[in-house]
């Protein structure tokens, strides 16, 4: 008898949660998705992923040649980071046509940017920031984070910030 009214007591307490949006939620998990050749990039993921975490989600750091753009269009939310190479354009032999593929798929997700450059102004950042939301993506921030080769404290710290803000997308 005691276990009978025990159940329906922690029954009526669930079903008056939900009616006032006190659901549970279950611990979230994001991808931050990464390319780099000289380690910069990474350190930026990885803080990227440890902001994640302190925000109380799950992180999940792969690179781009780990999953496909369908695998991450599967993910309402995501990160993705990438150094600029030549030109200042997008590493071409991998990350480049995952995202031409992703663009495609990526109507409605929330994305997050960044990546580290050894010159010029930022302007892959911003091309990249432009091709997504034309494609109907969210940024999150506003805009990519950016750090000139090895990124610092401050770069370090606004990555970080980044990860509390997927964690909570």
């Amino acid at each position: 008898m005691l276990a009978c009214a025990n159940f329906f007591f922690k029954s009526i307490r669930t079903i008056s949660d939900l009616m006032l949006g006190k659901e549970e939620k279950s611990m979230s998990k994001v991808k931050v998705v990464f390319w780099s050749g000289s380690g910069n990039t990474q350190a930026m993921a990885d803080a990227v992923a440890n902001g994640i975490r302190s925000a109380g989600a799950e992180a999940e750091v792969t690179t781009f040649d780990s999953l496909s753009p369908s695998d991450a269009a599967n993910e309402s939310v995501i990160a993705f980071g990438c150094p600029a190479m030549g030109a200042e354009v997008l590493e071409e032999g991998t990350v480049e046509p995952f995202m031409a593929d992703y663009e495609t798929k990526c109507n409605g997700k929330k994305v997050a940017l960044f990546g580290s450059y050894g010159w010029g102004d930022g302007q892959w950042m911003r091309d990249w920031q432009d091709r997504l939301v034309a494609a109907g993506a969210s940024i999150i921030g506003g805009e990519g984070i950016i750090a000139n080769s090895a990124p610092d404290d401050d770069a370090i710290s606004q990555c970080e910030d980044l990860g509390r803000q997927l964690a909570q997308a």
